[in-house]
């Protein structure tokens, strides 16, 4: 069976604002309301010693605005850099290729190291403490890619997927009733495509999170939980990368299968191993 994807990317059309409200800002301000109230409720129940709401108020918004700056120049460097050399407005243009998890991991990094040197805070203290917040967020994004019909998965060679009109140069442009027309006849199954968004929604949002939350139940030593994080991620979004299309200006980096997202998740699971190793020489877990 395929499914037509016919979604419009547009939750709510504005007169005054003449691009609308899409889903995918909605979804971003789903994983940051679902953030606050998971950050929140870890606050009340002594998970981070010393810090109240107005604290984690502050930290969850540098780290929004990490999450924001870090995504855009990360996707620019990591996946379009001709086109910001080209056109170096291209940066500011963020309904134009989007953000890379990657660049806003770092970017809210860069935010933690700041906020806890403000707060007299070990930084992974603070990561750990944040790391079970960030794969709501994910699974919003991936759900929102899927909305959107972006980073589309790889065709299925089979009577089944979703078929996705704007990653074919044939489909693109025809009207939603050329579509249906030709998708109830039969003649779009060649098109059918894993939905590997909603696969990795899956995975690094919904799966990780509930490993990461019953983990963190307890006290663990520093450095476990972020390294939790680090490796389940990296592990998961290098599986996926298997069922999703391959960026088509950079396609495969090397050996003819490993895609740029496979490339980039490689040090994070070395750098997830190596925190669960330095976890283990901890001498008690964290209050």
């Amino acid at each position: 069976m395929t499914i037509l994807h016919d979604i419009d990317p547009v939750a709510l059309q504005l007169p005054i604002w003449p691009h609308g409200i899409h889903w995918y800002g909605i979804m971003y301000l789903l994983g940051f309301a679902a953030a606050f109230l998971l950050g929140r409720q870890r606050i009340r129940a002594g998970t981070f010693a010393g810090i109240d709401e107005n604290r984690f108020g502050d930290l969850l918004f540098n780290g929004m605005l990490g999450v924001v700056i870090g995504g855009r120049i990360g996707y620019v460097l990591f996946y379009g850099w001709s086109d910001f050399v080209s056109d170096p407005l291209f940066l500011l243009r963020i309904n134009e290729g989007g953000m890379s998890f990657h660049g806003g991991l770092l970017g809210v990094m860069a935010a933690v190291v700041i906020w806890s040197v403000q707060s007299k805070k070990h930084v992974f203290d603070t990561l750990d403490f944040l790391a079970p917040l960030v794969p709501p967020g994910l699974m919003f994004g991936r759900i929102g890619n899927y909305i959107g019909g972006e980073l589309w998965g790889r065709y299925t060679g089979k009577d089944w997927g979703i078929i996705f009109p704007r990653a074919e140069a044939d489909l693109y442009g025809q009207s939603a009733n050329q579509l249906r027309v030709l998708h109830e006849s039969g003649l779009l199954e060649r098109y059918a495509r894993y939905p590997s968004q909603l696969v990795q929604a899956a995975l690094e949002g919904l799966l990780l999170f509930l490993i990461l939350f019953w983990y963190s139940r307890k006290p663990r030593p520093r450095y476990a939980v972020s390294g939790l994080f680090a490796l389940g991620y990296g592990v998961f979004r290098f599986l996926v990368e298997f069922i999703r299309q391959p960026d088509a200006d950079i396609g495969y980096v090397i050996w003819n299968w490993l895609t740029m997202g496979q490339l980039l998740s490689l040090p994070m699971i070395a750098l997830g191993i190596f925190l669960l190793v330095l976890s283990r020489r901890q001498k008690e877990p964290k209050a």
